[in-house]
């Protein structure tokens, strides 16, 4: 307890008070979903294994990816694959100088998370308008 000698320190800032900036989410978001392309990416390499391996092998990665989990993790996978690739051209338009200022930096933050739900939404009916 501080007196009248002691005079009180300000508490470091936590979980509760301290507000992310969208930029840092988005930073946090684009090593994330990094990591998840290499799940993705081994799940299509076993499709395609699979698909090589004969009919029994195709049927039961087919059966898998299509069902309704398997759905999941493909959208999921999208959704990852759209989020990385934007912001990678997010980081490019950085480093060439431009989106700098505290403004832009989060409306281009704010472009690279409404583009890739954007984009997996687009993607995604139209592969169930085509089916």
């Amino acid at each position: 307890m501080p007196d009248a000698l002691t005079p009180s320190r300000p508490l470091s800032p936590h979980l509760q008070i301290y507000r992310w900036p969208i930029t840092m989410a988005m930073s946090i978001a684009h090593r994330v979903t990094g990591g998840a392309l290499y799940i993705g990416t081994l799940l299509l390499i076993w499709l395609l294994v699979a698909t090589a391996s004969g009919q029994k092998a195709y049927e039961f990665a087919s059966w898998a990816l299509g069902s309704l989990v398997g759905k999941l993790v493909l959208f999921g996978y999208t959704w990852a694959l759209f989020h990385h690739l934007l912001g990678g051209v997010r980081h490019f338009v950085w480093d060439t100088g431009r989106a700098m200022e505290p403004g832009a930096r989060d409306v281009i933050a704010w472009a690279n998370l409404i583009g890739s739900v954007a984009l997996t939404i687009i993607v995604w009916a139209i592969v169930w308008a085509t089916r």
